[in-house]
């Protein structure tokens, strides 16, 4: 049993900052919140000075393509189709385990360094990004993505139903496993339905993208005579527990629906503004009680895995968004970006800093200049800090990050290893 001590440090808990604080770990979970005079007859095996910190929860990054960490730069200032159909497919014909393995570890890198402890992905070799994961330390919930109307679409379900018997809930528990329908225009009703099927067997969530563009939409209700939402309630793929990326063009019935079969969104803005999908209305879905995390894509779509920045975009964008009425303050961007987003994953002991809970833990610097006066810090923590500031990174009670420093992982050999697999790639297009 292994006891770690994090002393003197400023702690985010029921949504306000309390100074001076200690946070007691016993093995991966939260064992207690110590006075300073308890400390002093216990013994520790590990202590982190807290001093001029800030505990948070572990930020959690609900919805990614790891992976394509290899495309970043590679195909910029382009629509969602156009992307997707010129640029990306075809290069993704040219993935192997390999490259995707290696990319995941620079994105797995880039996102302990953000602060994040947690997060979805859905792309390709999934079984290298869950080695990936669980060589590294850090948190995922994994699907395999699936295109029904592809040649790879018998193959596709075979390997997520394989992922998910080989992984859900491996790695020491940090693993989980949900499957991945890619969206309602890569799919066919027969496809979804099978889809639908398996999961039941399972016992599985779902991981999807759902009204992203006005395009996609416009498409369905052509198609099938209602929006996307409505067409996947219909064939069920709400009924086992749904994350659903982006969610933009979505009306008044399909947050009806939401709510009622409780999709839980993961909403990505600096994606939707960089492939000009659009702005979600968060305001409207956290006024009908549905739950939101922060996602950044793929660092293709966004440029970093920066999940802070996200969390910036969110309780700004909105602001100005006039055609959604209630304003994000920023206590609900901070929430969005913690125990919101381990909701919209399903977790149930992750995303706060209580007693029991597992010990995902964040803690901030707050030195920087951009961190005075502190006339609000809940302000500070929403609209001034930035990933910089992230000092050390702890999931289930391991320290991944220590004074920015890695430990867990060799970042130079990342680096290598990516631009290795880059240039591999690039090869051959």
């Amino acid at each position: 049993m292994k006891k770690t001590i994090i002393k003197n440090v400023g702690l985010y808990q029921d949504h306000v900052i309390k100074e001076h604080q200690n946070i007691e770990i016993t093995d991966d979970r939260i064992s207690g919140f110590p006075t300073d005079k308890d400390l002093l007859d216990r013994v520790y095996d590990e202590t982190l000075d807290g001093h001029g910190m800030l505990a948070t929860p572990g930020f959690v990054n609900t919805h990614n393509h790891i992976a394509m960490t290899v495309f970043r730069s590679y195909a910029d200032d382009m629509n969602l189709m156009d992307w997707l159909q010129t640029k990306i497919w075809p290069a993704e014909d040219h993935l192997d385990s390999d490259v995707v393995y290696n990319q995941t570890m620079l994105g797995i890198a880039e996102m302990i360094r953000c602060g994040t402890t947690s997060f979805a992905d859905m792309y390709f070799f999934m079984d290298d990004t869950a080695r990936a994961v669980a060589e590294s330390g850090i948190r995922a919930c994994l699907s395999r993505g699936m295109t029904g109307i592809t040649p790879s679409a018998e193959t596709a379900l075979k390997e997520n139903r394989q992922l998910f018997l080989d992984w859900h809930k491996k790695g020491d528990g940090r693993i989980t496993v949900m499957l991945g329908p890619h969206a309602p225009y890569t799919n066919t009703a027969a496809y979804l339905q099978r889809v639908v099927a398996l999961a039941k067997e399972l016992g599985a969530e779902i991981h999807t993208h759902l009204s992203e563009t006005k395009g996609e939409v416009e498409e369905c209700r052509k198609k099938y005579g209602k929006s996307p939402i409505a067409w996947f309630d219909e064939l069920g793929l709400f009924d086992t527990g749904c994350l659903a990326a982006h969610c933009v063009w979505v009306d008044a019935d399909d947050l009806d629906i939401m709510a009622r079969k409780h999709v839980r969104v993961a909403h990505n803005p600096g994606s939707n503004l960089k492939l000009a999908s659009g702005i979600a209305p968060i305001g409207k879905m956290l006024e009908k009680g549905i739950t939101v995390g922060l996602g950044t894509d793929g660092a293709s779509s966004n440029n970093n895995l920066d999940i802070m920045e996200e969390m910036h975009l969110a309780a700004l964008i909105h602001k100005a968004n006039t055609l959604d009425p209630l304003v994000i303050p920023a206590e609900t961007a901070v929430n969005m970006l913690t125990e919101g987003g381990a909701k919209a994953l399903g977790y149930t002991d992750i995303g706060r800093l209580e007693t029991g809970y597992k010990a995902d833990i964040t803690l901030i610097d707050r030195s920087g200049l951009h961190w005075y006066p502190r006339n609000d810090q809940m302000s500070l923590l929403a609209y001034a800090a930035n990933s910089f500031d992230v000092d050390t990174v702890l999931v289930n009670g391991k320290i991944l990050l220590r004074n920015k420093e890695f430990t867990t992982i060799d970042i130079e050999k990342i680096k290598h290893e990516a631009e290795r697999t880059k240039n591999k790639l690039f090869a051959s297009l």
